[in-house]
Formats: structure tokens, sequence, C-alpha cells
């Protein structure tokens, strides 16, 4: 991705990210274990269209790792996309779309919920509601997903196991799933590699996951509580190949939660943006096409 870089600070936590192209804004988002390059295989097409802000989450890629606190507060997704807002406001942007891929498409979630009138669309890969997915765990998303478990583990012990040989996590982790490592370029998985050697990438990456499991289910049984739900469209995709379509009804799961929701399967494992480039471009641009000047607050870049 050959986009100028930048960094904000909100808190005292740095915030990294690129931003490129012309056109409407939209926001991207990347999952774990990896950094906003998730994106190189289809960012010099949407740039043609779009304005795209690519962040790093706290606590991945360049940006800041925040020390972990009881209630991890520090990591919640409500924290990420209060950082995610500040990213877009900080360049002019009031609203916006959203294409985001596993923990991002997490923060997401937390953003349009807490942040509606902010996010005009938004399309999520590969993941149901967090709480969704906990409450009807099976043996078969638990083994798949292994790291779910291990990762919310009490400190020191995920930690000093990650921080231990980094690169053998992201490795083990990432090469675990349908495709192996063959579809991630080297120049981009060595990137990866640098980034979950970082100090405090162990601790933050635990400290996320121990989030997702307490506090940010807390905020999503409030918003469950207060009937609260997504208004603005939805596109979910996820993989054929991947646990989370073969373990959930994905699109029954965020029905619950929102009410323009459309989706389906595409031909590939979890890592959608690097395993099936083609088709997620060609969904995103039908998806993001009714985006117009008109429906942004803030005029877009030239």
């Amino acid at each position: 991705m050959d986009f100028p870089c930048f960094d904000i600070e909100r808190n005292g936590v740095r915030v990294h990210g690129r931003i490129g192209g012309r056109g409407e804004p939209l926001l991207l988002l990347h999952g774990h274990p990896q950094t906003h390059l998730i994106w190189h295989r289809v960012a010099p097409a949407l740039a043609e269209r779009f304005t795209l802000v690519a962040l790093d989450l706290r606590g991945y890629g360049d940006s800041g790792r925040p020390p972990a606190d009881p209630e991890h507060a520090n990591h919640s997704k409500r924290e990420m996309a209060l950082d995610a807002l500040a990213a877009m406001r900080h360049h002019g942007f009031e609203r916006f779309g959203i294409l985001a891929h596993d923990r991002g498409a997490r923060v997401a979630h937390r953003l349009a919920a807490d942040h509606p009138a902010t996010v005009q669309r938004m399309l999520l890969l590969d993941i149901a509601p967090t709480l969704a997915m906990y409450e009807h765990t099976s043996e078969a998303f638990a083994r798949a997903y292994w790291h779910w478990f291990f990762l919310i583990q009490p400190p020191p012990l995920p930690e000093a196991l990650i921080a231990s040989d980094p690169v053998r996590y992201i490795r083990s982790v990432m090469g675990g799933r349908h495709a192996g490592l063959a579809p991630f370029a080297p120049e981009v998985m060595a990137e990866y590699e640098r980034c979950a050697a970082i100090a405090g990438t162990a601790e933050s990456i635990c400290e996320d996951y121990r989030a997702s499991a307490g506090i940010d289910l807390d905020h999503d049984r409030a918003d469950i509580a207060a009937n609260a739900r997504l208004q603005m469209p939805l596109r979910v995709l996820w993989g054929a190949h991947g646990a989370v379509g073969n373990c959930f009804d994905v699109l029954a799961l965020w029905r619950e939660r929102a009410d323009l929701v459309e989706g389906r399967a595409l031909p590939c494992g979890h890592y959608v943006p690097e395993e099936a480039p083609g088709e997620l471009l060609a969904e995103a641009l039908d998806f993001f096409a009714p985006l117009t000047p008109s429906s942004s607050s803030k005029g877009s870049r030239p």
C-alpha cells in the first residue's frame, strides 16, 4: 500500500495508519494478528473510487500498546472505535463507510452501535456478533478458534508464551487455517512478524481478547437490553472454508442485531482480503456504490 502514513494521538495512545485515494471516505480495519496491510491486494482499486483510511488497531501494527488494566477497558472495542473515529475526524470525515475484517469488524460493530450517525454503511468480513459466538460455541468452533480461549487466560502465561517466539505464534495461528501460509505475500508476512515482535504486543493481543470476553460482552448486552439495533445497511461476507460460516448461521445472528442485513459466503477461508481479493473487491464496489458526495458532511479529498 503505497499511501502516505500518518500518526495521531488519542489519550496518550498512538494511532497509526495510511490515507490515500480520492472520493468518499472508507475506513479499513484489520484483524488479528495482522496490520492494515491486509488490504494491500484491494486498496489500489478501491482508491480509484474512495479515500481510504487504513488503520492499525491499538496493540497491533505500529499503533500504540496501552497498558493492561483490571477491566481490560484500554483494549475494549469501544476504545478502539474511538481511536478510529478520532482518525477519521482528524482527516475531516464525519460520515463514512467501513470495510472491516475479524477483530476490526468487531471494532466496526461497536463504532456503529455507539456512533450510528457516523457510519453510512458497513461491510464486515468473517464474523458473527461476538456475544452470539460465545453463547453458541461448539466443540468444532473451540477447536478451530482455540486462540479465543488461550488468550483470555490470566496473565502472565499467554503473554510469556507468545513473547518467547512471536514469529512462531503468528505462523501457527495464520498457517493453521484453510489455506495455510500460501495466501500471504512474503513481504507482507515479514511486516506482520516485525510488528508481532514489538515490545508489548503479546500483552495487547491478550488484553484485546480478554476485553472481548468481558467488557465488550457487557456493552453488547446493554445494547440488547435497550433494543438498540443497527440501522445502516450491513453486508456480511464469510469464507466458505472457514469456521465462522460452518459453525454459525451468520445472517440469522446478524439479523438479531441489525435491520438491513445481506451477505453470502465467498470461496475462501478466514483471510478474505488476501485469499479472495477479486471477489471481495467486486462486493465492496457494489455495496459502497451508493455513497455520494452529498451523503458526507465533509468534503472528500481532491
